[in-house]
């Protein structure tokens, strides 16, 4: 808690950023124990999990992922690479598994294995830093997945609002080979057969605090993107939509007073402009994150969602 206070002191950020950030620690450190591994008790009895693996070749605590199997899994199996939200500067692979219990459970529950990665934060690394750990840990992933029991031709990625940007934009970018997305500029194509965007931002430039250099997509990119509306572009998700992407699910709260809805609708309309596949939800009268996410009626969508992308 005092590493995060501090962080945000030293960046100054927006009010509402400070409480939205804070209430969601909050939520999460009330409602797990510090154990070594926080979450596992929101999956299904016999649950292996393979923790704490380093996808990259270092000691970084950023650069690890957990493995959550299904029970007495045989065979390789389709799986979610689960990207965590938090600004680009907060948190980790535990904590949107935190309020999205009943779907992380249900997607074990239907022989869908899940990957919960780390990555740097953009006060650590600006980006493309962030972007390349996500590629690089779904290298490991399929470079490793004979070990773990995955499929490497069924993957799904899932993202949490940063994490949805990420995971947006992974998504997106794979058949366009981005050379700077990955270490060393060696682009790689997965088989990324579906995204789960959750209130990610898609266009940095229109997010309302985009002129503030010291605000979270400022830091990401070493300025702000109206400054720098070249490297905004590139970080951008809607800018590598083409008619080859895969097919999207998106939720966003009707009231994100942080990343406005707006955000979602702009990526629902280059996706069907373009003939890709995807459905937008706007949440009624739910905020920027929470278990208004995990009811039923949306757990269930996501879980058809992914079969049938999956299959």
């Amino acid at each position: 808690m005092k590493n995060l206070i501090s962080t945000m002191k030293n960046y100054a950020f927006p009010k509402s950023l400070c409480f939205i950030v804070l209430q969601w620690l909050l939520l999460i450190n009330t409602t797990f124990a510090q154990t070594d591994n926080p979450v596992l008790k929101l999956f299904p009895n016999g649950t292996e999990l393979h923790g704490n693996i380093a996808y990259q070749n270092d000691t970084l605590k950023k650069h690890l992922l957990d493995i959550y199997l299904p029970a007495n899994t045989k065979g390789n199996i389709p799986f979610v690479v689960f990207i965590h939200g938090g600004g680009w500067l907060v948190n980790d692979k535990y904590a949107d598994i935190g309020y999205m219990g009943n779907t992380v459970s249900a997607l074990i529950n239907n022989n869908i294995a899940v990957a919960s990665i780390d990555y740097r934060f953009a006060s650590q690394a600006q980006f493309p830093a962030l972007i390349q750990d996500c590629n690089q840990a779904l290298t490991f992933l399929c470079n490793n997945a004979e070990k773990y029991h995955l499929d490497k031709n069924r993957i799904a990625i899932m993202g949490f609002s940063a994490g949805g940007h990420l995971a947006s934009l992974q998504g997106l970018s794979n058949n366009n080979k981005v050379a700077s997305f990955f270490n060393g500029n060696h682009a790689q194509v997965f088989n990324i057969k579906a995204v789960v965007d959750y209130y990610g931002p898609s266009e940095l430039t229109s997010l309302g605090s985009s002129e503030d250099p010291k605000a979270p997509e400022g830091i990401l990119l070493g300025a702000s993107p109206i400054a720098r509306p070249d490297l905004a572009k590139i970080a951008s998700p809607v800018t590598y939509v083409d008619k080859n992407d895969p097919p999207f699910l998106i939720f966003h709260g009707e009231k994100d007073n942080l990343v406005n809805n707006r955000q979602s609708k702009l990526l629902s309309g280059w996706l069907t402009s373009l003939g890709v596949k995807n459905e937008l939800i706007i949440v009624k009268d739910a905020p920027h994150f929470g278990k208004m996410f995990d009811i039923e009626e949306f757990k269930t969508k996501v879980i058809s969602f992914l079969k049938e992308a999956l299959r």
